[in-house]
């Protein structure tokens, strides 16, 4: 799918418009790109020829995210979210990021290149956008379509990161006790136990971010064999999701080169082209950034499995036919329009 990597060096003089009637298109599709407790920290301004993606700090995870890596990982997904869009309209979208060191929240600029023909697999990826969910649920007892893992490697390469894959032997075991660790570390924790209450909805919720109980499990946070999943439900049984099931096909930790604002922007638009590629094909994932809030687990997780970068983040794939995703918030929302 080369029509959709980045051009950071096309220096063509003209750019075009961005269509007034396609604003809100090209922002709500960025806006369905994954985030860390669904906080959705990305607000966009439109002018005459460029899209900027910035950095909502209300929406950063104080305890969990002190960093602000999480934050950029998901609005790095948010970008390619954007990107998406724009091959939409025809174009190659023309990306910088970081472009005004005096803004640090500026996270990155779009505008519409030249002219392509949009390819059946960027169709496709189109089209897996608006199911594209992560899967806290159990998976189907199904093997994951041929081919599919060696092109969300090549996924996660042509972005600049590296998609890891571990499968069942001993290096998933290890990961597991390092997860465990990172849970346990988590759950004894006030400050932390906190911040989760306040990104997680009842049922009965009408927010438009946060993970609603529709999205939580009952049940152990450790089940069917999987990672130490996130307890969002706290202990209260107020999940919804279906306990049971089979495991995951496959274990994949994503990984980069370096660990500063750039690798993050790079992580995060990895990870959403390597997850709609994957829904394209009714394949989801369950995210677990857990283990790399804990600089020490993090640091165990690299040196243990013999990382050839820094990992940022786990993956459990499998096959679902279900689509489940959460709301989002509405587009006027997001937009900065002094």
């Amino acid at each position: 799918m080369p029509s959709i990597t980045r051009h950071p060096s096309d220096k063509q003089p003209d750019r075009a418009q961005i269509p007034d009637d396609q604003v809100g298109h090209l922002v709500a599709m960025a806006a369905r790109a994954p985030s860390v407790h669904n906080t959705q920290p990305w607000r966009f301004r439109v002018r005459a020829k460029t899209v900027e993606v910035h950095a909502d700090r209300s929406r950063q995870l104080a305890a969990e995210d002190p960093m602000g890596r999480e934050m950029l990982i998901s609005c790095g997904a948010a970008i390619f979210g954007l990107r998406l869009a724009m091959r939409q309209l025809g174009r190659i979208p023309v990306v910088a990021l970081l472009p005004d060191p005096s803004q640090p929240d500026l996270l990155a600029e779009l505008s519409l290149g030249r002219r392509a023909r949009v390819a059946a697999e960027e169709w496709e990826l189109m089209a897996a956008v608006p199911h594209r969910h992560t899967h806290r649920g159990p998976f189907a007892a199904e093997p994951l379509p041929a081919g599919l893992l060696a092109g969300l490697e090549r996924d996660a390469a042509a972005e600049g990161a590296t998609l890891i894959l571990l499968g069942t032997g001993g290096a998933r075991q290890s990961l597991k006790h390092l997860v465990m660790t990172a849970a346990r570390w988590q759950h004894r924790n006030p400050v932390f136990q906190a911040e989760q209450r306040r990104w997680t909805r009842p049922a009965d919720s009408m927010s438009r971010d946060g993970v609603p109980a529709r999205a939580l499990r009952a049940g152990p946070a450790h089940p069917d064999g999987r990672l130490a999943l996130r307890d969002f439900d706290l202990g209260g049984q107020a999940g919804l999701l279906q306990a049971g099931g089979p495991p995951s096909a496959m274990t994949g930790i994503l990984i980069t080169a370096g660990d500063g604002p750039v690798e993050w922007l790079r992580a995060g638009q990895a990870l959403n082209r390597l997850l709609i590629h994957a829904a394209s094909r009714w394949v989801f994932a369950d995210l677990n950034s857990e283990p790399m809030e804990c600089p020490a687990v993090r640091a165990r997780i690299r040196g243990r499995l013999a990382l050839p970068g820094v990992p940022q983040l786990l993956l459990e794939f499998g096959r679902a036919h279900t689509a489940a995703a959460t709301a989002r918030r509405p587009v006027d929302e997001l937009l900065i329009h002094a």
